[in-house]
Order: C-alpha cells, then structure tokens, then sequence
C-alpha cells in the first residue's frame, strides 16, 4: 500500500508542477504564493508564529491551527523538511501553499493514524511573525 501512496504523491506532483504559479525548488518541494508579505524572512534559528491547514492529496484535512482557532508556535528548526524549507522562503504576512512529497514530510514512517507512510502533503500557510530563539 504505502508504494501505491508514494506513487500517487509522484504522479501529483509531476502534473501540479506544470500548473500556473507552482514553483518547485531543486529538493522536490513545490510552493503556490497565494498572499506576498513584507515582514521579517526566517530562518532555521528563529521561532515563528503561523496559522496553517494541512491536507492529503486527496483533500482530507488532518490538522488545523484556524478549526482550532489558535496559531501554531514552534521553533523552525524543529519541524518537517518541508516546512523548514518553505518557510525560509516566506516573509512576514505572506501565506502560501506548500505540496510536501513524501521525502521532505514524515518519509516512511507517516505520523499517527492520520498521515500514512510515504504521503505527499498539501499545507496552506500563514507566516504571522518570526522572532530571534
């Protein structure tokens, strides 16, 4: 199974690249620039503040810091591959969505019930604000 769910993230990110303001970075992560921001760009040694929906491929929400109506705060160093990429790019304000491949998410172990092994990941997020750690 977690083959074919590798496979699927592949083919869907082969056809979303070709879509109209997908960008895809040399390490397969591929961003959409929904909202530009002009605040403070991150980096691996800040903490920020984000809002952010997280999604299957396939549409299934498993996470959600607006249903929870509280953002996220964590240091950028401590999350997924993708996120610490993706991020990086954001400045404050700015909200894009990122399409995770297996690779830079949770790879082959997946993370709980919600997320299998080897599943590409779709995240919409807000950068809110960044701070020195």
């Amino acid at each position: 199974m977690a083959n074919s769910i590798l496979e699927e993230g592949r083919a869907f990110l082969a056809e979303n690249a070709r879509k109209d303001g997908v960008v895809t970075t040399p390490s397969g992560l591929q961003y959409r620039v929904i909202q530009s921001g002009e605040g403070k760009r991150p980096t691996l040694k800040n903490s920020v503040v984000v809002h952010y929906r997280g999604t299957s491929i396939g549409g299934v929400e498993f996470d959600s810091s607006y249903r929870r109506d509280e953002p996220a705060e964590f240091p950028l160093s401590r999350v997924i591959k993708g996120w610490k990429e993706g991020l990086q790019l954001m400045q404050e304000g700015a909200k894009f969505q990122f399409f995770i491949p297996s690779k830079l998410a949770y790879g082959k172990r997946g993370a709980g019930i919600e997320i299998s092994p080897d599943e590409t990941l779709i995240f919409e997020v807000e950068l809110i604000k960044v701070w020195d750690d």
